[in-house]
């Protein structure tokens, strides 16, 4: 039995008592559970799984502690208020910030963050990571690295786009069809309904196949798809908003169908609306990159996360890790961004935590 398999168990077992004896409840069933596991694992796999949880483990520590911070660091600059309701927020939300913040930073500051230009080629084709190159270079021998940060600004930012321009309409559109009523509002639903049951990526395939993968075509193939969902929540929304006393009491002072829109149904819709955006934000970032992977999102030679798996996937039969990067990368920002969203719906749905 080797040195690291007993520091091992002797900090998840010191770890477990510490907790129990404190009574930290969750803390104890988190380290003894870790315990349990590893003890099987270990005696399957033998060291080599024990340092592999021992490596996750560090990557969650890690992360916590980053999260935890970057919350602490959210509270001392924001007002009273909001502080206030950031400490209510888990860790994971805190993390799904952290990521946002972290990719919103690589995508304004991508020309200073980048050593090289997205398209400039600087070694040979595959060749391995150096002190030039921090992440290898890709089929053609440009900086692998590079690429990754500027396909934030490039992926990240036609998603954003696409999300922003089916928002907008779908949005617009549940609040006339909620306001009006009448026939507008059945046109409205209906048009949607049809929208809806066509099959989202044969719709942009056959969309970006007529008219080509030009970034325009792809925001509105894509608000096209989307803005329907938008506008079925936004109408069931503002539907249950539209019935209350102060929205009567306001027509009856002869308020306008805008003023009703702007000043009292839209501020009673915001959070489910925001935590809606996120949402959306994840299917279409998906969708996105979907489309760059079959060949008809960004074209080359402009960095994106979809093409750059496609274009580099032929490493995956050498072992070769590369073509995974920024498949993780779109992982990332979608666990990221769903973390934050999962917190702002705990907070629109008015539950509380005991």
């Amino acid at each position: 039995m080797s040195w690291f398999v007993i520091g091992y168990y002797t900090l998840l077992l010191g770890g477990s008592c510490l907790a129990a004896y404190f009574n930290k409840r969750s803390a104890f069933l988190l380290l003894f559970s870790l315990t349990l596991v590893s003890f099987v694992l270990g005696i399957i796999g033998g060291t080599g799984a024990l340092r592999a949880i021992a490596i996750c483990a560090g990557v969650l520590a890690l992360a916590a502690m980053v999260s935890y911070a970057f919350r602490e660091f959210l509270i001392a600059l924001v007002s009273d208020e909001m502080a206030k309701e950031l400490r209510t927020a888990p860790l994971t939300a805190a993390f799904g910030m952290f990521v946002i913040f972290t990719y919103a930073i690589m995508g304004v500051f991508a020309p200073l963050i980048a050593p090289y230009g997205e398209a400039q080629v600087i070694a040979s084709a595959f060749a391995p990571a150096d002190s030039n190159m921090l992440l290898g270079a890709d089929q053609l021998g440009r900086d692998m690295f590079s690429r990754i940060v500027y396909g934030t600004r490039n992926s990240v930012g036609l998603a954003l786009s696409a999300t922003l321009a089916a928002f907008f309409f779908g949005a617009l559109a549940g609040l006339l069809a909620a306001t009006k009523g009448g026939w507008f509002d059945q046109f409205m639903g209906r048009l949607a309904d049809v929208i809806m049951s066509i099959p989202s990526l044969i719709f942009a395939l056959l969309m970006l196949s007529i008219f080509g993968p030009q970034i325009i075509v792809i925001i509105i193939a894509v608000a096209i798809i989307y803005a329907p969902r938008v506008f079925r929540l936004t109408r069931a929304v503002a539907g249950n908003v539209v019935v209350m006393d102060y929205i009567e009491a306001a027509q009856l002072r002869g308020e306008g169908m805008w003023y009703l829109i702007r000043r009292e149904i839209l501020p009673n819709s915001t959070a489910p609306l925001v935590a809606e955006f996120g949402l959306e934000f994840c299917f279409v970032f998906l969708l996105v990159a979907g489309l760059s992977f079959l060949g008809l999102g960004i074209q080359p030679p402009t960095a994106d996360w979809g093409s750059m798996v496609r274009e580099n996937a032929t490493l995956i039969s050498f072992g070769d890790i590369t073509p995974l990067i920024p498949a993780a990368a779109i992982a990332l920002l979608t666990v990221g961004v769903n973390f934050v969203v999962d917190w702002m719906l705990f907070r629109s749905s008015g539950l509380k935590e005991k």
